[in-house]
């Protein structure tokens, strides 16, 4: 039987990636975080440890218990699929209402960092007294090499500035953030009943059919989850140039939308 435990595990890894790698509410929000570069890790975990207890629940023999029960089944159906719709309204209202600086940016620009008023040459000089009209270009060439040797010694030992901090996001701020990106992503993976018909139903027959192997087939679709999310969050932030405008955000936020309401529309209709 152990020849044909790393098989087993091939096939699962081959049926989890084909029914994962598809255009879905939680593949779209996986990469909008992901090229934000916002709570990343926390959604892939989110997203891999899901799938891999509900293939686990399959492996187990739970799926008869779903289909015996199939009001749950539409009861998950109205409910994501009203959630769906809801997050899809929200992403078009940021399509034709997009927020200032809803570009792509990067932590620690720095902000501010030009001249101050008062500060071109020459202005603020000679001030303690009148001015002198009798030295003529004497005086003008003294007083240039002052400014510049005042210049030269305070130029190499400036106070320090954060120049992150104008840009950086308040802890505040970052703490609401990921807490809402951990509950959407919890509502997109367990709201969503083609996740239980994919893993606790499809993938945990296809185990069954494997007899004393299947959990090694159960083992392998949970490590299809884990690579796919992982490249898809990781890998997203390649894109960060191409999203560095806020009219690539319109086309994504758009794209967005349309797979959250179709999605939904769907699920609502199914239900």
């Amino acid at each position: 039987m152990t020849h044909g435990i790393i098989p087993a595990a091939l096939a699962g890894f081959g049926t989890g990636l084909s029914l994962i790698v598809a255009i879905g509410a939680q593949n779209a929000f996986v990469l909008r975080q992901g090229v934000r570069r916002q709570s990343v890790l926390a959604v892939v975990a989110i997203c891999a440890l899901s799938d891999a207890a509900l293939i686990g629940l399959g492996v187990a023999g739970v799926g008869a218990f779903v289909t015996a029960w199939p009001p749950a089944l539409t009861l998950v159906g109205l409910v994501g699929g009203a959630f769906l719709i809801g997050y899809g309204v929200l992403a078009a209202r940021r399509v034709l209402r997009p927020t200032p600086g809803a570009a792509l940016q990067t932590e620690g620009t720095p902000t501010g960092t030009g001249p101050g008023p008062g500060t071109s040459p020459g202005t603020g000089i000679g001030t303690s007294g009148p001015p002198d009209t009798t030295s003529g270009a004497t005086t003008t060439t003294t007083m240039t090499k002052t400014t510049a040797e005042t210049t030269a010694k305070t130029t190499p030992t400036p106070t320090p500035m954060p120049t992150a901090e104008p840009t950086a996001e308040p802890p505040a701020a970052a703490r609401a953030s990921a807490r809402r990106a951990v509950l959407t992503c919890l509502a997109m993976t367990w709201l969503n009943p083609h996740v239980y018909l994919d893993t606790v139903l499809l993938l945990g027959s296809l185990a069954a059919d494997r007899g004393d192997l299947r959990w090694a087939f159960g083992f392998g679709a949970a490590l299809a989850s884990l690579t796919w999310f992982s490249a898809l969050g990781y890998g997203a932030r390649l894109l960060s140039g191409l999203l560095a405008r806020p009219s690539a955000w319109r086309v994504l936020d758009g794209l967005v939308a349309a797979t959250m309401v179709t999605m939904g529309g769907l699920l609502l209709a199914r239900a």
